[in-house]
């Protein structure tokens, strides 16, 4: 299984990005799928997550600006952040817990992609 982000980039505060990120390969079903981000020198933290019925967990310091979305057909997550601060700066991870056959779950990541916000 592999997952495979995208979106990051450079932004001025107040601006938008939107990530997304892609999990292919043997895959019986997806669980819950997320970002994380860890900025240098702190530890990796959730961004927020999205269960496969649509159930949404926010950091509280995203609530309101970003937005996870996920398509169960595709295999993918997006996250549209809107109204960044430069605190937003950070390598994001794509994650997935997927489903195994003889039951629980494996977690994947994905490579991570850089967003920077500037002031």
């Amino acid at each position: 299984v592999q997952l495979q982000a995208s979106g990051g980039g450079l932004v001025q505060a107040g601006g938008s990005l939107r990530l997304s990120c892609a999990a292919s390969g043997s895959i019986v079903s997806i669980n819950v799928m997320g970002w994380y981000r860890q900025a240098p020198g702190k530890q990796r933290e959730l961004v927020a997550f999205i269960t496969r019925g649509g159930a949404t967990v926010y950091a509280d310091s995203v609530k309101g600006r970003f937005t996870a979305s996920r398509d169960n057909a595709e295999n993918t997550v997006d996250l549209q952040m809107n109204s960044l601060k430069p605190e937003d700066t950070a390598v994001y991870y794509c994650n997935a817990r997927i489903d195994r056959r003889i039951g629980g779950y494996t977690s994947y990541w994905g490579q991570g992609t850089q967003v920077t916000v500037s002031s």
